[in-house]
């Protein structure tokens, strides 16, 4: 195996080599950065949310059945909120990307594409 390193991995192909340019570029970096920033806190503050309606529905089940208006309580009120946090989420992101990621990774399309890459 002459073409392999030491630990048994071969070296990268030139193209390969290319793409691995393109992920150490700050600008690829930037975009990662930027796109982790924003998914990783919203992803744990929605997880939590959502674990803290089934633990309370789980386990305070007299404060989910409070009745705050006819037969509308705090649990299914609390249920319904989970499907706005979703699409509110949803649209957060999409405005986000659009204002934020989309550029970044058109500009770093572009540069791949002028080099052959695409």
């Amino acid at each position: 195996m002459a073409n392999t390193l030491e630990d048994g991995v071969p070296p990268p192909t030139p193209s390969e080599a290319r793409y691995i340019k393109v992920q150490k570029s700050p600008e690829f970096q930037d975009l990662r950065s930027r796109y982790r920033r924003w998914v990783i806190p919203v992803t744990v503050v929605s997880l939590l949310w959502y674990f803290l309606y089934v633990g309370l529905a789980a386990y305070a089940t007299d404060f989910m059945g409070t009745k705050l208006f006819g037969n509308i309580n705090v649990g299914l009120v609390m249920g319904l909120l989970q499907f706005v946090t979703t699409f509110g989420v949803t649209y957060a992101y999409i405005r986000y990307a659009a204002r934020v990621l989309d550029p970044r990774s058109a500009r770093i399309r572009e540069e791949m594409e002028a080099e052959g890459l695409l």
